[in-house]
């Protein structure tokens, strides 16, 4: 890749198609994709059930016994006086951290783009999208619940903002903190990857 960028940071709004936009950024220029690989490392290394994994990761900190249920007793002893969330951030970051010297890579979503700060490799994107396209995409992906897609859109946004800014001190989704923000309604997934791409090499 160009630019002497090694590392793309992709953050998302929930239904956006981020994911999508990742997964094809990493195969056209064929490097490392960290996405569900990067929550199987921490479930690894910490000893939590992947999928508690996947949701803490992203969703903001809550102080509950309950998450107790998800991890061995191994792990409990590990936390040293952490709350969970703080253990699990700790080793997010340290894997992010690793992943990021192991290869160029596109790494989706988990405060990479703050993680990886001090690099002067990484290139870190914003994709976002209307509420309508994002419901349409949801319901289309997910199916139907009881509740308003809209509502889910709404719920999984504002946990993202709060984890984000608990972890960054920094606003979620504010055009500042990325080098590039695309609204894939607007333009498609498909054009937000070759954008991206593009700027990259």
């Amino acid at each position: 890749m160009g630019n002497n960028v090694r590392i793309i940071t992709i953050s998302r709004e929930f239904g956006s198609g981020g994911r999508s936009v990742a997964k094809m950024v990493a195969e056209k220029l064929e490097i490392g994709y960290y996405d569900k690989e990067l929550v199987k490392q921490v479930a690894s290394e910490t000893g939590f059930d992947q999928a508690y994994v996947e949701q803490a990761g992203e969703y903001a900190p809550e102080k509950s016994s309950f998450t107790c249920a998800f991890s061995s007793n191994a792990t409990l002893g590990a936390l040293n006086g952490m709350s969970v969330d703080d253990f699990l951030w700790v080793i997010q970051r340290k894997i992010i951290l690793q992943l990021a010297e192991k290869g160029p890579a596109v790494i989706v979503g988990r405060c990479a783009d703050y993680i990886l700060k001090e690099r002067g490799d990484c290139f870190n994107v914003f994709i976002h999208a209307s509420m309508a396209a994002r419901a349409d995409r949801i319901v289309h992906l997910y199916g139907e619940t009881d509740k308003r897609p809209e509502k889910r859109l709404e719920e999984k946004d504002k946990k993202r903002k709060l984890y984000y800014r608990h972890y960054t001190n920094q606003e979620w989704g504010m055009s500042q903190n990325y080098n590039l923000s695309l609204d894939s309604s607007f333009i498609g997934v498909e054009k937000c990857a070759e954008i991206i791409t593009v700027l990259a090499k």
